[in-house]
């Protein structure tokens, strides 16, 4: 039996992996799918002062006050982030890193330093005009590229992100560079640079195996069936 932890993205919330976890535990595993501060049914605590390192510390203490030791730790889109700092943190508890179409952070670098310039800018401009300069409105099922069918459902469930989350830098201390068993599974559907350039340097690090998945950037949503294969590979 593995446990899976699986982290969802920006906007997102632990109801975005509902088929994904359904379809692990199913298989026997343990899964679980914490919703960050300040997102979907957390939203009632949204707070300006939210940032990534407030994300980090969510996934690390699930694994401490949980007591999980060889964790599947999955972390789609922004997730990439979260579980990047997790790891780093708490690495004696992770077996494997699993990126779902996910930003691959170094030490010293920002969600928005792995973006570019014009969607940074679009992103500031949508906080500055809806979001009274620090919170986010999410981004659409459509624009993501989800299947039309669960558009409605998917816009439904998104709130809205801290600017923090994107702005504060990772710091690292090396301990995660040990965890030498990773995948990368990149949405062939969802044309991104951040996500290319992630599929590129994973695909030039020995660590990685690396799948593409034709659907859209909501893997966990579009195509469960496919991911949870290839989740059960990687453990």
């Amino acid at each position: 039996m593995t446990t899976y932890v699986l982290v969802h993205g920006a906007w997102h919330g632990g109801w975005c992996w509902v088929r994904v976890a359904d379809r692990l535990r199913a298989a026997g595993h343990t899964v679980f799918t914490p919703t960050l501060t300040g997102l979907a049914e957390r939203a009632h605590t949204l707070t300006p002062t939210i940032s990534l390192q407030t994300h980090i510390k969510d996934i690390a203490r699930l694994l401490q006050w949980e007591e999980l030791r060889d964790v599947v730790l999955v972390g789609h889109s922004y997730g990439g982030m979260v579980i990047t700092g997790t790891a780093d943190r708490v690495a004696d508890r992770v077996r494997n890193l699993a990126f779902v179409d996910a930003l691959l952070p170094k030490h010293g670098q920002s969600a928005f330093d792995l973006r570019t310039a014009e969607a940074n800018a679009q992103i500031r401009e949508r906080a500055r005009a809806l979001g009274g300069g620090w919170r986010i409105p999410p981004t659409s099922a459509e624009a993501f590229m989800v299947n039309p069918a669960d558009r409605t459902w998917v816009d439904a469930k998104c709130t809205d992100l801290p600017i923090g989350c994107f702005s504060e830098k990772l710091h690292l201390s090396g301990a995660g560079d040990r965890i030498a068993d990773r995948v990368y599974i990149r949405a062939g559907g969802y044309p991104n640079p951040a996500f290319d350039a992630a599929l590129e340097m994973a695909r030039a690090d020995s660590r990685f195996r690396c799948h593409v998945v034709d659907c859209g950037h909501d893997i966990m949503v579009d195509a469960p069936d496919e991911l949870t294969r290839i989740l059960l590979e990687s453990a």
